[in-house]
């Protein structure tokens, strides 16, 4: 199919692309146009205008304060290879690994990723699992919205009309840290049927796990986060049966639909799996980190 007739305009800065946002009813973002191109050639999206914002920022990823800062028009394939990316926060690196296939990994962005909201998002997954937050530029200025609060439905963000994702903030990783990220697709390149994204941190003296975050994609009408009191249970644990019960509990609040890929009661099953294969080697991980850490001169 043919996308439908549209005006065009390139941005020279968020600044402008804002502005012609704000004053236009029927407007689009593009970015890397991944997600985009292909929806208004099924005719799912019908803008009158494309804003072009691919020449309102050349900033690389940066860190200061503690915070990996991702440019929103960063391209995945960056993300694979950027050396702070895979330092600070190689969960990300892994996971972007499973996104799409070599094409849409050179012209896809980090912030576009987000901004598009897909429920088996593997960058919206990790954006949960590791607490990132992101800076909205609108009308009004810059405000940062929490990734636990950006999601609300199927390619839906709580972002207004006139706003654009602009940064993307990830706490670095603790020394004592561990991750893991695992999906299940039907074909390489596919929609993940269900992914699952996990950070552990052990205690400073001892091997016991200190916190723990378990994001899911797949199993919803947005990527989610386990419920706090979920992988809270695992705070003081070092045993493999508490990483399994807590997966067991984390898919049992599970009620994923039944689709065209698969059934809600299978997407429960792969959860509860990946879920513990996740935990388990986040803890090796962080184990593995921590022995490291002690052998240092």
């Amino acid at each position: 199919m043919v996308a439908p007739a549209f005006e065009y305009v390139a941005a020279g800065s968020y600044d402008e692309a804002v502005r012609v946002l704000a004053a236009t009813s029927e407007a689009k973002i593009l970015a890397g146009g991944q997600s985009l191109m292909p929806m208004l050639n099924l005719r799912l999206a019908h803008p009158e205008l494309l804003i072009d914002i691919n020449l309102a920022d050349q900033r690389q990823p940066s860190v200061d304060g503690g915070l990996l800062r991702l440019p929103a028009l960063t391209r995945h394939r960056v993300l694979l290879s950027h050396d702070l990316v895979r330092r600070h926060c190689p969960l990300l690196a892994e996971a972007v690994r499973h996104v799409g296939n070599v094409r849409v990994r050179n012209r896809g962005t980090v912030g576009g990723s987000l901004a598009h909201a897909d429920p088996t998002s593997e960058i919206g997954c990790c954006a949960l699992a590791t607490g990132a937050r992101v800076v909205a530029r609108g009308p009004d200025g810059d405000r940062t919205v929490p990734a636990s609060e950006l999601f609300a439905g199927y390619w839906t963000t709580t972002l207004a009309e006139s706003e654009i994702i602009t940064d993307v903030l990830i706490p670095v990783a603790r020394p004592r840290q561990g991750w893991s990220f695992h999906e299940m697709v039907r074909r390489t390149s596919d929609f993940a049927i269900v992914a699952v994204a996990a950070l552990i941190v052990l205690d400073e003296r001892t091997d016991t796990i200190a916190a723990a975050r378990v994001a899911l994609a797949g199993v919803a009408d947005r990527v989610i986060l386990a419920a706090p009191q979920l992988s809270g249970q695992l705070i003081g644990s070092t045993a493999d049966e508490d990483l399994g019960a807590a997966a067991d509990e984390i898919a049992a609040s599970l009620a994923p639909p039944d689709d065209v890929h698969a059934s809600g009661a299978y997407r429960r099953r792969l959860a509860r799996v990946l879920t513990a294969r996740a935990l388990r080697q986040a803890r090796a991980r962080a184990a593995g980190a921590a022995g490291a850490a002690g052998a240092a001169p």
